[in-house]
């Protein structure tokens, strides 16, 4: 008989050890997520939409619809393409001075283009980060957490 530290009870011999819980690299998941691909087995597609993301994955069956990116990925969006265009806008007035209209011209539409082309894969991203760190109820429930109670149900 061996005292276990952590619940203070005795493990005897043939006793079951709980199930390991589910690695979820971080690193991997954002990777996938920015791939517009299911975090969890990297196969499945996440999006079904622009960035409507799908409410369970296709192939492994992940459920999506915990998921809270909101304001994250226009926020980070909005920070990479605010130094890539600001930053090059500063470039080219050092190299040609030219017109307030034909920068207007020039960064109008690189801002509008960067800011479509990396909303998708960054809103992936987030939720690629969120499965992984269990946040938003991505986390692993016990099966009696799922049911929720009848009306009338009392517990006291």
């Amino acid at each position: 008989m061996q005292a276990n530290e952590t619940t203070g009870s005795t493990v005897h011999f043939g006793d079951t050890a709980p199930p390991a819980p589910a690695e979820r690299p971080l690193g991997r998941a954002i990777k996938r997520g920015l791939l517009n691909r299911c975090p969890a087995c990297g196969s499945g597609r996440l999006f079904r939409a622009f960035v409507k993301p799908v409410d369970h994955c296709a192939a492994c069956g992940e459920d999506y619809t915990p998921q809270r990116a909101d304001d994250l990925p226009p926020y980070l969006v909005i920070t990479i393409v605010g130094h890539i265009v600001v930053g090059g806008y500063m470039a080219t007035d050092l190299v040609w001075p030219l017109t307030t209209w034909q920068h207007l011209a020039i960064w109008t539409p690189i801002t509008l283009v960067l800011s479509l082309l990396l909303l998708q894969p960054i809103k992936g991203g987030a939720i690629g980060l969120q499965w992984a760190l269990k946040m938003h109820g991505f986390g692993d429930k016990p099966a009696d957490e799922d049911k929720t109670p009848a009306y009338g149900d009392r517990t006291a």
